[in-house]
């Protein structure tokens, strides 16, 4: 038996996210509907343009996204990040602490630097923009990486942003290989299109022979494939991975367990706010497939679950949320 059902590897971000208008990505020169990486001087003046008394704060960053939901669900999970001894840095611990999230870090043992923050912009169409400064955590690296915790644990989770820098794509491959020696099963989230189209040979390298569980929504499967249809790209994708999820928004999702694909219905929903969807589809599943249930009960688990994020502010569930969320899985 292992300890934990999922440990992730991934960016620590601060997301700061705010309602704003289109006319605030003309005025202030954002491009919609994308992660930006910025540095620290365009972020400030962004945050000097904000409300920021109306923002919403919370740790995050992709990978702790799906890691906090693994353990809302109930699950047992462990995150490898880095953030700095600053006023946000010690925010990000107690949050995942607070969330039943095990770390290594304390606050002792926090070095100097800036943590990472993510300006989460939300649209009245529920479209998320970011703006991110990765802070210290751009310098995540091997160093990093807790592998007694990766051999104890059921699943890796490997976050895509990673791949955007030589030391961390060499932290993902250094995670996987301990995963792979103490029989830990790896699960890999492309995270972003835009990771796909400029670093799809990091991918590669990573991804290697294969992967246990891949990640990815439509654009993603068919940017990695290079194909341009879903039917062609999910059969490029048995290639990569023994097993895989292609999220489709509001058309709800698409797995392969191995041997057959299975659709997953989407749930009716007012989408509000997009930010956090993929995060978790992917956190639900990951509890759902190292908590007994089949591919096709976490698809739809996930889905559920996904359904609620996208109506409400925020990438994260209330705890009761998730509990009524397993009780209608499991009436």
């Amino acid at each position: 038996m292992k300890k934990y059902d999922v440990t992730g590897i991934g960016n620590a971000l601060v997301d700061i996210e705010f309602k704003v208008t289109d006319q605030f990505f003309l005025e202030n020169g954002v491009e919609k509907g994308l992660m930006t990486l910025v540095d620290e001087e365009r972020q400030n003046s962004l945050m000097g343009v904000i409300n920021t008394a109306e923002a919403k704060k919370q740790a995050g960053g992709s990978a702790a996204n799906t890691i906090v939901a693994v353990s809302q669900f109930g699950g047992k999970s462990f995150y490898c990040f880095r953030v700095a001894d600053d006023e946000l840095g010690h925010f990000y611990l107690k949050d995942l602490n607070d969330s039943g999230v095990d770390i290594a870090l304390v606050p002792e043992r926090l070095e100097n630097g800036v943590t990472g923050k993510c300006l989460v912009m939300v649209t009245e169409d529920s479209e998320r923009t970011m703006n991110t400064f990765l802070g210290i955590t751009q310098n995540f690296s091997v160093k990093d990486i807790h592998e007694s915790a990766i051999k104890d644990s059921k699943y890796l989770f490997i976050e895509g942003y990673l791949v955007t820098s030589p030391n961390g794509k060499e932290a993902m491959l250094h995670a996987k290989k301990a995963a792979e020696e103490a029989g830990t099963k790896v699960a890999l989230t492309f995270s972003d299109p835009a990771m796909v189209k400029y670093f799809k040979s990091n991918f590669d390298d990573v991804i290697g022979p294969s992967v246990d569980l891949l990640f990815a929504n439509e654009e993603e499967a068919m940017l990695y494939t290079g194909k341009d249809n879903l039917l062609e790209a999910r059969e490029e994708m048995k290639k990569a991975a023994k097993h895989f999820v292609i999220t489709q928004g509001k058309n709800g999702a698409m797995i392969f367990d191995g041997d057959t694909f299975i659709d997953i219905e989407p749930y009716k929903t007012t989408a509000i706010d997009s930010n956090g969807a993929g995060d978790m589809f992917a956190g639900a599943f990951l509890y759902g497939i190292t908590n007994g249930h089949s591919y096709a009960s976490s698809g739809k688990l996930a889905s559920m679950a996904s359904s609620q994020i996208v109506s409400q502010f925020g990438p994260r569930l209330q705890w009761h949320q998730a509990k009524d969320i397993l009780a209608r899985l499991n009436p």
